[in-house]
């Protein structure tokens, strides 16, 4: 059980696929200037990357190792074209807004490093837990990165008024270097929380 816990939490915090990893900073730059987008582009990477890593753990001992990125990147294209359908039928709105970055997920960096670091050498619940836990920390980094640039930027939280009249929103957060600052500062303090972490768990080790 509690190597099941470590191998989701790790995605949270410790390896967090855009705070700590800086993979797929792309959607991180280019589709957080709302928390509306931004959690729907973090829910779509948890989906692929969770059932892609069972795909991959499921096939894993009869691909060959010559053509494994090949299948990979094939499956994720799959589940991809497979979420960018539900999306378009049910939240037309939201596939509008996330444009090409939605196709652009099949060439993610975290999702075929997980395939191909974890998944295609462990089993399908370990893989399971592993995709889902880094699409939760994924998710996790895009809202937070989205909420601070819309509420600052616009003045808004899911759309709603926020800061009233008052506020002269600060345009440098709806644009990219706004958003490179911000995920700079964000990387630095999950640098720090995580040295703390180490320092107090090396504390409990020697007493």
């Amino acid at each position: 059980m509690k190597k099941n816990l470590k191998i989701f939490t790790k995605g949270l915090l410790d390896e967090n696929p855009i705070l700590v990893l800086a993979l797929s900073l792309c959607p991180a730059l280019a589709v957080t200037t709302s928390v509306a987008s931004a959690l729907t582009m973090g829910l779509v990477v948890t989906f692929v990357i969770s059932t892609n890593n069972i795909v991959v753990s499921l096939i894993r001992k009869i691909v060959n190792p010559k053509v494994r990125v090949p299948v990979y990147i094939t499956s994720i294209a799959t589940i991809v074209t497979l979420a960018e359908l539900i999306l378009e039928a049910y939240a037309p709105l939201l596939y509008k807004s996330l444009g090409i970055y939605l196709s652009l997920v099949v060439v993610f960096a975290i999702i075929l490093a997980r395939a191909e670091s974890f998944a295609s050498k462990n089993p399908v619940f370990p893989s399971f837990l592993d995709g889902f836990g880094m699409g939760c920390g994924f998710t996790l980094a895009m809202v937070c990165i989205g909420a601070i640039r819309e509420l600052f930027g616009n003045g808004t939280l899911l759309g709603l008024k926020i800061l009233g009249s008052w506020y002269n929103p600060a345009l440098i957060f709806i644009l990219s270097p706004g958003a490179f600052i911000l995920i700079g500062y964000l990387v630095g303090a999950v640098k720090i929380l995580n040295g703390k972490r180490e320092e107090k768990a090396k504390e409990r080790d020697v007493q």
